[in-house]
């Protein structure tokens, strides 16, 4: 109920928010259309470039407002992947004026909401994030900026060097860096490959300085009400910015990016550890557990009750206990450890599924379909990584009472694993027994994807009223 109450707030608050923007958007277009007519410039030449103008501020805003944030609320990663663009956007049409210092403004104070707002469980999304941050930020600042008697080298440092800055620690940081250690390359493939992408954006600076200069473009620097005209100079300015950019990407973004990442990369094997020492406790009591019960009488006694099963012509029955056996051996020797072959984890998922089938077989209202590929390739995962959404699917999407439907499809596609688990949802009665029993948990699986496979892996869940879907795509290796 309070779920309910909080989304509709949410949703109220959203569409309070839109109607409010779109007010100030049309009282700003009247307020120009009113300004030309005033300085008796209003005609087809002068009109249709302000009318553009607000458009360009309307799209933006709706992209922001009902793609950006939901989803940075999210939980996966493919719905981001637009975002960049979208902020590229913002800062062309920002630095050549097609969208006034004003409404940039309000839109940054929108990419800060959002940013705020995010799904912070989300690592997927730290590039993105990352980037809405620092793009909100830098408008911010030159807004700020532009209303002062700022220095032109200064503001032009701000306008054009600074972005490159950003897009070039966003680089080193979540692809440049990552990359490098996963080849175990050294620090001097990273300071060469940093000094030629230095190079490069020289080139970007020189180029953009040009274009300034040859166009004559006007940068949105209030004064007195206008918009103000202003040229990058002589070529002083422009081999100044070009040198200042060389000792900014060198000298700061280089060594700043190198330091962030090395301190992101200590808190994540910090927690490794900590999940490490974690999952030890835990092998410490299987350990005890095991020494307790003498697995060699445990699967005689259930090799004996499969023959008996058999001799009793009792099918079903031995299959069962032939799979439970098959079930269990796992969990005491192959569970223990740190991967094991991709072949023998499908293996215990098919085990687990038939035993379930087996369970349901009288009911004709329950279906369960599955479409799993045969594997005896060399692949490793680490276990019990796919077993809780397969056993989530079974304890929440069956039902005695009412149909009932469960899909499970796994693929795999040279070291690409693709793995969905489609069901129906049915709300436990008070008596069921299963009601408060939980796995490993969903959460539990996320924390230990994000930590094991980084970078290697996509979760998508999705969730309705009706039905629970499970999208899981991992990069998976021989020797991990």
């Amino acid at each position: 109920m309070f779920k309910q109450i909080n989304l509709k707030f949410k949703n109220d608050a959203v569409r309070i928010e839109f109607w409010i923007a779109t007010a100030f958007i049309i009282a700003g277009v009247f307020i120009s259309i009113f300004d030309l007519a005033h300085q008796n410039q209003l005609s087809t030449e002068t009109l249709m470039p302000v009318l553009f103008s607000y458009l360009v501020v309307f799209t933006v805003y709706l992209l922001l407002c009902f793609y950006l944030a939901p989803a940075f609320e999210g939980d996966g990663k493919v719905s981001l992947q637009g975002s960049l663009f979208l902020l590229v956007f913002l800062a062309l049409c920002y630095m050549v004026g097609i969208i006034n210092i004003y409404f940039t403004a309000l839109l940054a104070f929108k990419l800060l909401f959002i940013y705020f707002n995010r799904n912070q469980q989300n690592s997927d999304g730290a590039l993105y994030s990352e980037a809405t941050l620092l793009t909100a930020s830098w408008i911010m600042i030159t807004v700020g900026l532009l209303y002062l008697s700022t220095p032109l080298l200064t503001l032009f440092y701000l306008l054009i060097v600074v972005p490159v800055a950003i897009v070039l620690y966003l680089y080193a940081v979540h692809v440049l860096l990552p990359a490098m250690y996963s080849r175990n390359k050294n620090g001097f493939y990273y300071s060469l490959r940093m000094f030629l992408f230095t190079l490069l954006s020289c080139l970007v600076v020189y180029l953009i300085c040009l274009l300034f200069k040859s166009s004559d473009t006007a940068l949105p620097r209030p004064k007195a009400g206008a918009v103000m005209t202003i040229d990058i100079g002589t070529g002083d300015n422009t081999q100044n910015l070009v040198a200042l950019n060389f000792f900014t990407q060198l000298l700061l973004i280089t060594p700043i990016a190198f330091s962030t990442y090395k301190r992101r990369n200590r808190k994540n094997q910090e927690e490794i550890k900590m999940l490490k020492t974690e999952l030890g406790q835990s092998d410490a009591n299987l350990t005890f557990l095991k020494s307790q019960i003498n697995p060699h009488f445990l699967f005689n006694a259930l090799n004996t009750l499969y023959g008996t099963a058999l001799q009793e012509q009792a099918g079903r029955t031995g299959e069962g206990i032939q799979k439970l056996g098959e079930m269990m051996r796992f969990m005491l020797e192959e569970n223990i450890k740190d991967t094991i072959t991709l072949a023998r984890d499908i293996e215990y998922l098919k085990n687990y599924i038939l035993l379930q089938k087996l369970r349901s077989a009288t009911s004709e209202s329950i279906t369960i379909e599955t479409d799993i590929e045969e594997y005896q390739g060399p692949l490793n995962i680490t276990p019990m990584l796919l077993i809780p959404f397969v056993e989530n699917a079974f304890k929440h999407g069956i039902s005695l009472q009412n149909p009932s439907r469960i899909e499970v499809a796994l693929q795999i596609e040279g070291d690409t694993l693709y793995f969905d688990v489609h069901n129906s949802i049915h709300s436990r009665q008070e008596n069921d027994p299963e009601k408060e029993r939980g796995g490993i948990g969903l959460e539990n699986v996320k924390q230990r994807l994000n930590l094991l496979y980084p970078n290697r892996h996509e979760l998508v869940i999705r969730e309705n009223a009706r039905e629970f879907f499970v999208h899981l795509t991992m990069q998976l290796a021989v020797n991990q």
